[in-house]
């Protein structure tokens, strides 16, 4: 690793501070931190755990800023909240039982599928607004739920576009509550492999402050400044960056 210098971790600041804005306005944050931790030579499980464990403080203010849609939903959020921890704990365990040479060769993979769900997202949004017949199929709701949290636990970057595609198949809500409820679900999943992580102790410390420094911060200021950007641009400067670096990880 080349983590040895203050410009290393002023990077890493300003990669969570890119991050961190990114999925307060438009989602894919981890596009932007996880490889910045590669090109720094950090080794990609530490990298993508330590990713996780940063950037997940920056959701709660996107909980809390969603708890008007949330009201009278809490009953079905409670009842996905145990799919998602028992995936995000499952996710989790199978990333650190990963060899790292098999999923260094899988992040590339990872990075595109991200990388196609940021693409689709405008589509999914205006097809679940049309969307006005639930399925209720509870039962099929909780184990998708459980998937999805899975490759939360496992990688991440995309979860929240998955999940609000299987809540507006299966759930009867408007986009905002769909929202409010992806946004509760995505911050347990993102805790609960955090904690994970954390105890199993393959969080680099140090990197993961100077990451989740920048992104509260960037959390914090990009609600004002997305007043005067297309939220459209930033989503296709993400893009951009995801197809590229789906290139350069799948020759490096």
């Amino acid at each position: 690793m080349i983590l040895d210098s203050y410009w290393s971790y002023g990077l890493l600041v300003l990669a969570g501070f890119v991050a961190g804005a990114i999925n307060s306005v438009a989602g894919g944050g981890s596009l932007i931190s996880f490889p910045t931790m590669l090109a720094l030579g950090v080794p990609a499980i530490p990298a993508n755990a330590t990713n996780a464990v940063a950037l997940w403080p920056g959701s709660l203010a996107s909980v809390w800023s969603y708890r008007k849609q949330a009201k009278g939903l809490g009953r079905l959020t409670i009842y996905l909240t145990l799919p998602s921890i028992l995936g995000a704990l499952f996710g989790a365990w199978l990333l650190l039982n990963t060899p790292e040479k098999l999923f260094k060769s899988a992040v590339p993979v990872l990075i595109l599928l991200a990388t196609i769900l940021l693409c689709y997202q405008p589509r999914l949004k205006r097809q679940l607004e049309k969307h006005n017949k639930a399925t209720k199929s509870f039962v099929l709701t909780f184990f998708l739920q459980f998937l999805v949290s899975i490759y939360g636990g496992y990688f991440g970057a995309g979860m929240g576009i998955m999940m609000l595609a299987l809540l507006g198949f299966y759930i009867e809500a408007n986009i905002n509550q769909l929202n409010a409820i992806k946004t509760c679900l995505g911050t347990v999943i993102n805790v609960v492999a955090s904690l994970f992580f954390i105890s199993a102790g393959s969080v680099l410390p140090f990197p993961a402050i100077a990451l989740g420094l920048g992104a509260i911060l960037g959390g914090y200021l990009a609600p004002q400044l997305a007043q005067r950007i297309n939220p459209n641009y930033i989503r296709y400067f993400v893009i951009t960056i995801g197809f590229v670096l789906t290139f350069v990880e799948f020759i490096w």
